[in-house]
C-alpha cells in the first residue's frame, strides 16, 4: 500500500468535519427539543445560568451546550461578559416556524434516522428496503416541520 500522506490528511479533515457536523446535529436538535434556542431568540445577551433558569435546565450543561453552539457560529460568545447571544438570522431559521428557511425539522429528520439505525441495517442485509410507514415517528414530525413554510407558501399563493 502506498499513501499519499496529502491525500491522507485532506481525508482525515473531511472525516473529523463530518464527525463535528454529527455532533453538532445532535446538539441542535436538543437545542430545538429544549426551546434552548426559543428562549434565546430576541432574549440579547444571556449567561449559562440565565438560559438555564429560562428553560428549566442544568446550567453546567447549557454552559457546555452553549460553548458548542459558539464553535458552530449558531450563537455569538462575549468572553469579557461571559454571555451568549443567538443572531437574529439564526433565531429565524432555527425558531421561526412560519420562516421560509425554518431548519429544525432537519435536525428531527436526522435522529429520526439513528433511531431507526437497526431496521436499515437489516434492510442492507435483506434487500427488502424499509417503507415509510416503519420509521421512527421523528421522520414524520420532521419532515412536517420543515416543509411546512413550503407548503404554506405555496398553498396561500396557488
Amino acid at each position: 500500500m502506498v499513501v499519499d500522506e496529502k491525500k491522507l490528511n485532506e481525508f482525515i479533515e473531511k472525516v473529523g468535519n463530518e464527525w463535528g457536523a454529527s455532533v453538532g446535529s445532535l446538539l441542535n436538535f436538543i437545542g430545538d427539543r429544549l426551546g434552548l434556542f426559543k428562549a434565546m431568540a430576541g432574549a440579547g445577551a444571556l449567561t449559562p445560568e440565565e438560559l438555564a433558569k429560562k428553560t428549566g435546565t442544568h446550567p453546567r450543561m447549557i454552559r457546555e451546550w452553549l460553548a458548542a453552539q459558539a464553535a458552530g457560529d449558531f450563537v455569538t460568545y462575549n468572553p469579557a461578559a461571559g454571555t451568549y447571544i443567538l443572531p437574529d438570522e439564526q433565531a429565524f431559521a432555527l425558531t421561526n416556524e412560519n420562516s421560509p428557511v425554518y431548519i429544525a425539522g432537519e435536525y428531527q429528520i436526522i435522529m429520526g434516522l439513528f433511531k431507526d439505525e437497526e431496521k436499515i441495517i437489516e434492510a442492507f442485509r435483506t434487500g427488502k428496503g424499509l417503507g415509510w410507514a416503519d420509521h421512527h415517528h421523528y421522520l414524520y414530525e420532521g419532515t412536517e416541520r420543515l416543509f411546512k413554510p413550503y407548503y404554506v407558501a405555496n398553498i396561500t399563493t396557488s
